[in-house]
C-alpha cells in the first residue's frame, strides 16, 4: 500500500506542476504515475507499476497530447484585444484624413487615419474602424 501512495502523491505533484507549465506533459505523466498507483494498489508487483506507468504516460502523451494542443490552440473563437475593435463603430474627435487625426472608440482616444487616401472625415462623424495599425486605428466613414 505504500507503493500506491508514493504513486498517488507523484501523479497528484505532477498534475498540480502543470499548472505552471502548460504543455500537457506533466499532466500526461501526471495520469501515467495515477494508472501506476491503481496498479500498485491490485498487484503489489513493482515492475508492472512501472510498465503500467510507462505504457499509460507514452500512450497519452503520443495519442491525447497532439488533440489536447490543437483543442487549446484553436482557441475559442473570440476576438480579444485590438481584434476585437475591428467592425466597431467610433466618433471622429478631430479632422481624420490618410496622414492622422483622432477617433473615440468605446470611450478611448485612438489616434486615427482614413483607410482612402482622399478620404476626409470631419469631428463628430460616425466611422466603422476597419484595422488597428500599431497603436493607429484606421477608419472608414459609414
Amino acid at each position: 500500500m505504500t507503493a500506491a501512495l508514493i504513486w498517488l502523491l507523484v501523479g497528484l505533484g505532477l498534475i498540480v506542476a502543470e499548472v505552471l507549465s502548460g504543455e500537457f506533459v506533466l499532466v500526461m505523466l501526471g495520469a501515467g504515475a495515477l494508472a501506476g498507483a491503481a496498479s500498485a494498489t491490485v498487484s503489489g508487483n513493482p515492475i508492472i507499476d512501472v510498465l503500467v506507468f510507462a505504457v499509460a504516460s507514452v500512450g497519452l502523451l503520443v495519442l491525447a497530447r497532439p488533440a489536447l494542443k490543437r483543442r487549446f490552440l484553436a482557441g475559442s473563437g473570440l476576438r480579444t484585444n485590438t481584434d476585437a475593435l475591428i467592425g466597431t463603430g467610433a466618433v471622429a474627435v478631430t479632422r481624420v484624413d490618410h496622414s492622422g487625426g483622432q477617433v473615440k472608440i468605446s470611450g478611448d482616444t485612438w489616434s486615427a487615419r482614413s483607410v482612402a487616401e482622399g478620404e476626409v472625415i470631419e469631428p463628430g462623424t460616425t466611422v466603422t474602424v476597419v484595422e488597428i495599425s500599431g497603436a493607429t486605428a484606421v477608419v472608414s466613414a459609414l
